[in-house]
């Protein structure tokens, strides 16, 4: 267009050009002023979403801790438990959410020949929350406490375990947060995680700091405030009145509160619910008894009517999720085969369930169980007591190794010990059949572990274990 207006045959363009460079400009002056005002936008986004430092995040929860100690026995094992002390305490080894070991406290670490005696190097520069240094000294004293059974003792800069056998998953097991390295001093209680002890008032409230001198870096928040006992109702309410931020979502519950547009974080099913027997079935007819019990119950049904799908109906101990063969344990009823064994069994006594009357949830639970156990003819009471012929449970995994969560169910259902000639999946499936031939446990369903945040809460996740990570977690500004 210059050079038609400078041509010489005339300063005036025409009229059709003059028109056209008007809209020219018009839509240059347009253009300039989206830009200038998406940049004016965008810089006001990033302001309103940067991650900034600051804040109380709160957390409500049912659990009740009376300790804080990762070594007290006393204490039951649950998610809960798992996340507040890992918040707390470092382990010289993660795992990350893939199954990965990931070096921590200890860099690096490796076996004697034979796999019975390991070594595991500390980090360097490493403090508790008092200042004073992790050393090995220290280290060992936390590791033999909590594991009695293990030969423990430093060696300059290094941790050393010796087991009674070999044991290829040792690393994976430290992993665990009752392995959290503890200094215990004058009634005191430190660690070296990220959040260090400001206010403990057992079974009732906890109330953590953020480090500044934190070896992996300070986190976004300045404390974390948790309130305990706090039953299902009594966190829905909190939530919907802003006194929390974080609460936890029953199971049963799940479907609803996605329905109803919250913020709801699951982990995969990663909580085994089963029924359990103490000791072993004493006559080929008690044998049976649990056969018919197992065939008639309907695990599909429970999931989908009583849970609404938020759970997987199973019949193995671990997941298929993680093992790739849980499809192969039976989940469906079946009736007619049921009534069809429980013709053939002279004799067959009424059985008393316990279930822990505080969880909603295993009450109906056990409810169905009853009435599918009466369709097969036979009779189970429910009880409250604290013994019973058998018991409904939950427990949550041990880690996302099959073989070390496998041994650790063993352990607590008081099942022999499994046995794995190597880590391929069969010989995993194998070990894991021999553990349900006893007839000492069924498996009924493994549990999703839900929460729910509030709209100020950035970055809430859930891993595939339940495990919560409030490092990554900031806090939005409130409007004024």
């Amino acid at each position: 267009m210059a050079r038609l207006a400078h041509s010489g045959r005339n300063r005036m363009a025409p009229p059709r050009l003059l028109l056209c460079r008007i809209q020219e400009d018009m839509k240059r002056s347009a253009s300039a002023l989206i830009a200038a005002t998406s940049l004016l936008i965008a810089t006001g986004s990033m302001a309103a979403t940067r991650p900034h430092y600051g804040g109380t995040l709160r957390i409500a929860v049912q659990s009740a801790l009376t300790s804080l100690d990762p070594a007290d026995s006393t204490q039951p094992d649950s998610l809960t438990r798992r996340n507040l002390s890992r918040l707390m305490f470092d382990t010289l080894v993660n795992v990350d959410n893939r199954g990965t070991l990931q070096p921590a406290l200890a860099t690096s670490w490796e076996p004697e020949p034979g796999n019975q005696r390991w070594h595991f190097y500390l980090r360097p520069g490493i403090t508790f929350s008092d200042g004073t240094a992790l050393n090995s000294d220290v280290a060992t004293a936390s590791l033999r406490t909590v594991n009695p059974n293990w030969k423990v003792f430093s060696s300059g800069n290094a941790v050393v375990v010796e087991c009674d056998s070999p044991n290829p998953h040792l690393p994976v097991e430290l992993a665990l947060p009752r392995n959290g390295i503890a200094k215990r001093e004058g009634g005191k209680l430190l660690g070296s995680g990220p959040f260090a002890i400001s206010h403990w008032d057992p079974s009732k409230q906890l109330e953590l700091s953020a480090r500044d001198d934190y070896w992996r870096g300070r986190v976004f928040l300045d404390s974390i405030a948790i309130e305990m006992g706090r039953n299902s109702r009594e966190q829905l309410i909190e939530l919907d009145l802003g006194k929390a931020d974080v609460i936890e979502i029953a199971p049963e519950q799940a479907h609803r509160a996605a329905m109803e547009g919250r913020a709801a974080r699951s982990s995969a099913p990663f909580e085994l619910m089963a029924l359990v027997s103490s000791r072993d079935p004493q006559t080929p007819d008690e044998a049976r008894q649990r056969q018919v019990l197992a065939l008639s119950i309907d695990r599909v049904s429970m999931n989908n009517v009583l849970l609404q799908g938020a759970a997987e109906p199973t019949g193995a101990l671990l997941p298929d999720w993680m093992t790739g063969y849980g499809f192969l344990f039976p989940i469906e009823a079946d009736l007619s085969r049921a009534r069809q064994l429980r013709g053939e069994i002279r004799y067959a006594p009424s059985w008393s369930l316990g279930y822990d009357a505080n969880d909603a949830l295993a009450r109906v639970v056990a409810e169905r169980i009853a009435l599918n156990a009466r369709d097969a003819g036979l009779s189970v009471q429910l009880t409250n007591g604290a013994t019973s012929d058998l018991r409904l449970i939950r427990i949550p995994l041990a880690l996302l190794d099959p073989a070390l969560s496998l041994t650790k169910l063993g352990g607590i259902l008081k099942l022999p010990q499994p046995k794995f000639a190597s880590d391929a999946s069969s010989d995993l499936y194998a070990a894991e059949s021999l553990l349900l031939e006893t007839k000492r446990v069924i498996p009924l369903l493994h549990l999703r572990t839900t929460t729910a945040a509030a709209a100020s809460v950035k970055n809430w996740t859930v891993g595939p274990t339940g495990n919560w990570r409030p490092q990554d977690v900031w806090l939005a500004m409130e409007k004024p």
